[in-house]
């Protein structure tokens, strides 16, 4: 029997240090009697040495396209924008395009020109119908340390300012240390303790946001903790507006209610300075956070919202906040997605892969529908 190949593709989104398969799971599944293909990258968190002593063969950056069909592309984030060329590969990625996010008709529009098979990593779900592996808790991590240091800029200097270019931390130790000295400054100068406001606290995301500000010190009092009981009333939330900072955690599934519209934001004694939309369904028609319609990066972290009255509010909506911690949740996803990896090899008879191929199908049927209109 032929083993099994995957082929590491580099990722080319700006910033984007992580990478979908760590060495030490190349390791593994080398034990295992896979073909592992990796690719110089010139972003990656990892270095190409540790893939080739993992027994990985390194391949130039980019040379997936021409790499032969029997290859499984596995990667993270899309591919460039720009890129038209039909898929003809089997592909393992998020490729956001199943929740009408804007351009899904291109994305899915290329699998189809190339036949190629799409096994979208969001939508990996076990038999109870939970994410085999996601980036949540990181997400959330990241996403209350650059909330909370939006938020203690705003306190040290003038509204002409915005939060400057971010870059990816060593570890997360390096990473808590410096949010927690700009959180000290800020009390310094006279702020008092910010009230933050997680919906989807009880999740992935929103553990790892409590955790993170819990770790440079927000009382636990000042951590309000939303989750689907506390929003099933319908937004949207005045609570929202008096909170210092606001941090969406939750997994859009369905549409529902806006979360915060701009008549409270524009009421007289908003308190509301940072919103950090980890969710990021920027261009999701039913954003529940709809008052910006960017998203944001690690050179430009956040975006002005406009209102009429009260202090500057910004959101951040950076769509890779993982990547503020590339090595750590990078080795935390891929260990988490190790065991479906494994079965790889009876991806036509295990429920993992057949529930995502049949995804697949689902909207790739919705996009002929739709080119019949």
């Amino acid at each position: 029997m032929s083993p099994t190949i995957l082929h590491l593709r580099a990722e080319t989104k700006s910033q984007e240090a992580r990478a979908a398969l760590a060495p030490s799971t190349v390791r593994q599944l080398i034990k295992k009697g896979f073909k592992i293909y990796v690719e110089e990258s010139p972003q990656s968190t990892f270095k190409i040495q540790e893939y080739r002593d993992a027994g990985a063969q390194i391949v130039p950056f980019g040379s997936w396209v021409n790499a032969p069909k029997d290859r499984i592309i596995i990667g993270l984030k899309e591919m460039p924008e720009e890129d038209k060329f039909p898929l003809v590969h089997e592909h393992i990625q998020f490729a956001h395009c199943y929740k009408n996010q804007g351009g899904w008709q291109d994305v899915l529009g290329r699998f189809k020109k190339g036949k190629g098979i799409l096994y979208d990593l969001e939508f990996l779900e076990n038999d109870q119908g939970r994410r085999v592996a996601a980036f949540g808790f990181y997400a959330g991590f990241a996403g209350a340390a650059l909330g909370l240091r939006d938020w203690a800029f705003k306190q040290t200097h003038s509204d002409r300012e915005d939060l400057p270019a971010v870059t990816p931390a060593p570890n997360e130790r390096v990473l808590v240390n410096d949010v927690a000295a700009d959180y000290q400054d800020a009390l310094k100068k006279g702020a008092k303790k910010p009230t933050v406001l997680i919906i989807g606290a009880l999740g992935r995301c929103g553990s790892g946001a409590i955790d993170l500000l819990k770790k440079v010190g927000i009382p636990d009092a000042n951590i309000i903790k939303w989750d689907m009981k506390e929003t099933a009333r319908g937004g949207p939330f005045g609570e929202i507006a008096e909170a210092d900072i606001f941090i969406n955690c939750i997994y859009l599934s369905k549409p529902i209610a806006p979360f915060i519209n701009y008549e409270l934001l524009n009421k007289p004694g908003r308190r509301l300075r940072t919103i950090v939309d980890v969710s990021a369904d920027t261009t999701n028609p039913h954003n529940p956070v709809p008052v910006y319609t960017i998203a944001t990066t690690f050179k430009e972290p956040t975006v002005l919202v406009p209102t009429t009255t009260g202090p500057k509010l910004s959101v951040i909506s950076i769509d890779h906040l993982p990547s503020l911690l590339p090595r750590e949740s990078s080795e935390f996803f891929a260990r988490d997605l190790l065991p479906s990896l494994e079965l790889l090899p009876l991806r036509n008879r295990a429920p993992v892969w057949v529930r995502a191929k049949q995804l697949f199908d689902k909207h790739s049927a919705r996009l002929d529908r739709q080119a019949k209109l």
